[in-house]
Formats: C-alpha cells, sequence, structure tokens
C-alpha cells in the first residue's frame, strides 16, 4: 500500500527543531524515561522526531533532563541528525529553548518546537504549518487547537483584532481565561533571525516561578513582530502523554487512525475492536485480516492475504500475495512468498520462507541459541511440504519440492525432492489398558 501525505511538501529548506524532552513524567509511575515509553514498539521521542525529520528538518535538537542518558543513547543509537542539549534543572519550557538556543548560534533559518511526548502529530500537518508560516512570513507561528474541555491547557487569548495577545497557563489562567477553549498545542514556528534573541528576555513572573516559552507571544506582539495564529484541524494530533492512561490512549488513537486509513484503501479488517496494526506497516488490496491480529513494527504485507485469527507479527516481515496464516501463527523477520501456507500454532522466525509451501500445524523453526546468543536462519524454499508439530532447526535449508514428516526434528540440510524425517519406530503394547493388567 502506498499512500501518499496530503499535506504539502515543506517549502523551507532550512529548518531546525527543537524537541523538549526534559521532564521526569512523574504520572508515569516509571523508571523509563517519559519520553522512552513506547507506542507500537516505538518510543514517543522516536515518533515526533520521525515526523519532524520527514517534514524536511535538517538538524534536530533534544533536550533532555531527567533520564538524560538512557535518552541520549538511544538517540545516538537510532539517529544521525540528532544533538542533545541538556537541562540540569528544569526551570520551564522557555529555560530549555534558552538551553537549546547555545546551539543555534549564528543561524537564521526557521526552528520548529515540539514537545516529545506528542506522538501523534504527523509530517504532513508540520509541513502545512511551516509552508503557512513562511507564507505569512511570520516572525512566530503558535499551532492552536478547539477542545470541548481544555482544562491542562494554556488557553489562547486573542485582541479584538482577533490576534494573539498572550498565552496563559492554566496555573495562571482566572476564572474567564479558563472558559477559553482555544488551546495552545505547544508546537512553534520562530523565525530564529528575528526573534531568537527575544529568550533572553522572558522572565518568571509567574505562580511557578518558571520560564514559559508561552510568554515569547507576549514579547513579540509588544516588540512588534507578525505573530500568526495556525488551527490544527485534527486536535488529536497534538494530545500529550502524561500518564499510562494517556498512553493508551493515544495507543488507540494511533491504531484506530491506521486501521481506516487501510480499510480506505481497500484491506478488510473483520473487526476493528480486536486488531492491532502498526503505523509503519503497509498492506495492499483485498487481504483480510481477521479479528485478534495484533501486526508491530514494520512490515509489508501483499494482496489477496488472508491473516488471522489471532496472527502475531513481530517486526521486519515481508509477506508477498496470495499468503495465508492461520491461527495463532507468530512470525518474526520472516520474508514469505506468495501462495504459501502457514497453518495455525506455527512460528517462523528469522526465516525465508519460499512460493507454494505448506507449513502444518505446531512448527517451529528453532532459531536462538541461548548459550552462545546466536540466531540463525531457516531456509523453506519452493514447494516444500512441512508436516505438522516439525522443528527446524537453525541454521538450516529445506530444498524445493522436499517433503518433511510429521513429528521430525530437522538438524541437517534436505536436499530437493527428498522424504526427510526423524520418527523412532512405534511400538505397541497389547492389551495394555485391559482391566486388572498392566497398571
Amino acid at each position: 500500500m502506498n499512500i501518499k501525505n496530503p499535506g504539502a511538501t515543506n517549502m523551507n529548506s532550512d529548518l531546525k527543531t527543537v524537541i523538549l524532552a526534559a521532564g521526569k513524567g512523574t504520572r508515569m509511575k516509571s523508571n523509563t524515561p517519559k519520553v522512552l515509553h513506547e507506542i507500537f514498539n516505538k518510543p514517543l521521542i522516536a515518533r515526533v522526531l520521525d515526523s519532524a525529520i520527514k517534514a524536511g528538518a535538517k538538524e534536530n535538537i533534544v533536550v533532555v533532563g531527567h533520564g538524560a542518558k538512557k535518552v541520549e543513547e538511544y538517540l545516538s543509537i537510532n539517529y544521525k541528525n540528532v544533538n542533545c542539549a541538556l537541562q540540569k534543572e528544569q526551570l520551564g519550557t522557555g529555560h530549555a529553548l534558552k538551553v537549546a538556543s547555545e546551539k543555534l548560534k549564528d543561524y537564521e533559518g526557521n526552528v520548529l518546537i515540539l514537545c516529545g511526548d506528542t506522538p501523534l502529530i504527523k509530517a504532513s500537518t508540520l509541513c502545512d504549518f511551516i509552508n503557512f508560516h513562511n507564507e505569512q512570513k511570520s516572525d512566530i507561528t503558535v499551532m492552536t487547537a478547539y477542545f470541548d474541555n481544555p482544562f491542562g491547557y494554556g488557553r489562547i487569548v486573542r485582541n479584538k483584532n482577533n490576534e494573539i495577545e498572550s498565552i496563559v497557563e492554566q496555573k495562571d489562567a482566572d476564572d474567564n481565561i479558563q472558559k477559553i477553549k482555544e488551546v495552545n498545542a505547544g508546537i512553534y514556528c520562530l523565525n530564529w533571525k528575528t526573534v531568537g534573541f527575544g529568550i533572553d528576555e522572558i522572565k518568571n513572573d509567574n505562580a511557578q516561578k518558571e520560564y514559559y516559552l508561552t510568554d515569547l507571544i507576549k514579547w513579540g506582539t509588544s516588540h512588534s513582530k507578525k505573530v500568526c495564529p495556525y488551527v490544527i484541524k485534527e486536535a488529536d494530533e497534538i494530545f500529550g502523554i502524561n500518564s499510562r492512561i494517556h498512553l493508551a490512549r493515544a495507543t488507540k488513537i494511533m491504531k484506530e487512525r491506521k486501521l481506516s486509513e487501510l480499510m480506505e484503501f481497500g484491506v478488510t479488517i473483520v473487526d476493528p475492536d480486536s486488531t492491532c496494526i502498526s503505523p509503519e506497516t503497509t498492506i495492499e488490496k483485498d487481504t483480510i485480516i481477521l479479528p485478534n491480529v495484533v501486526i508491530e513494527g514494520k512490515n509489508t504485507i501483499g494482496s489477496n492475504c488472508k491473516i488471522g485469527p489471532f496472527t502475531h507479527l513481530r517486526g521486519d516481515c515481508t509477506i508477498e500475495d496470495y499468503v495465508k496464516l492461520g491461527n495463532f501463527v507468530e512470525l518474526k523477520k520472516a520474508k514469505v512468498k506468495s501462495h504459501t501456507n502457514i497453518c495455525h500454532l506455527s512460528y517462523v522466525g528469522d526465516a525465508n520462507v519460499g512460493s507454494n509451501v505448506n507449513i502444518g500445524a505446531g512448527t517451529i523453526t528453532a532459531n536462538y541459541d541461548s548459550r552462545t546468543k546466536i540466531k540463525s536462519k531457516t531456509e523453506i524454499n519452493d514447494g516444500a511440504s512441512i508436516g505438522s508439530n516439525v522443528v527446524m532447526v537453525a541454521p538450516v535449508t529445506i530444498g524445493e519440492n522436499s517433503l518433511i514428516g510429521a513429528g521430525s526434528v530437522i538438524t541437517h540440510d534436505v536436499t530437493p525432492k527428498s522424504l526427510a524425517l526423524t520418527r523412532a519406530p512405534q511400538k505397541e503394547i497389547k492389551n495394555y489398558n485391559k482391566k486388572g493388567e498392566n497398571r
């Protein structure tokens, strides 16, 4: 499936991001830094970064604080265009940007400011946002949204001309301001050349004695800077994660977004409520996904396949057309060619499976050596037929059009067009169950 993002291409060729990720996340009740909690096996910070990079960011500055070493380690392993700035004391979002500004000296392009705990933001939305900022020749562009229940969010205060006058945080808002339903999304685009120096002028005159990034708006209006609001179309995109409940809610939103995309494209999802499919998975038309299927990680699934029920793909799987994966089948790092059946209660991992292969029920690829910690490959070539309850101990190759007898443990390569089996002779003790004897 190849669904194009509806958002415009980012017209700005010079873009850097600052991602705020220093918060402790106390309500998560976890030793893991908040931004490293995962949705569909990918940390929150990674989902934000991926959207920023797709939107055209050339460099990403991540402000870290609590659990800084863990966050920096993850980023250094998984990203090349990321620099970290340490916020030793969490003195507010304005202070976080000031810390990041040390890495923006002599920079004169746009700076996109994001929150590391908003994993639902789309790259297409960021592109539209940046393009709007450029078209308006804005100094400061603020992303806003409307919520029926805006509690906890900073409120957008507009003047008589409907221009943004200021942003007031929940803790500092009086009763009238708390009635405002337009909220700050926490995403900004700044013309760094014209407003970057304003960071040093932000004060901490508030109830929390913190330096609020939102005060940059008031500074901008008082210094005749052009401040533009950009109202996001889908408010769910700015949903922030502050608890396990929020994490579950964001996961559900991401799941429903993906399933809707697939069904609109031509994939049948029999029971969306019980089906989970990662955003990184692509599925072609006329494939049927039966109930209680879980697909994690990045996978490619062809057309006219039948998956499930109770099938689990753990990632890095490529499934070609007309493949059937039955009840309680699990796949991981597997490539399966067309017209192949993998029957119920089977596990296929670290394997290449050819076309027109039949894998019987209860079959597994034993790919992991717990002593050496090494995972080895299983190769099953075209036309092979694997009987039920077979264990193939990797590394092993099953030749074309070969037959593996049910119940076998295969530890050596099988040549093409051969029958392989490892089965002890059947013994029979007559009258064993006769009353009073042999008991």
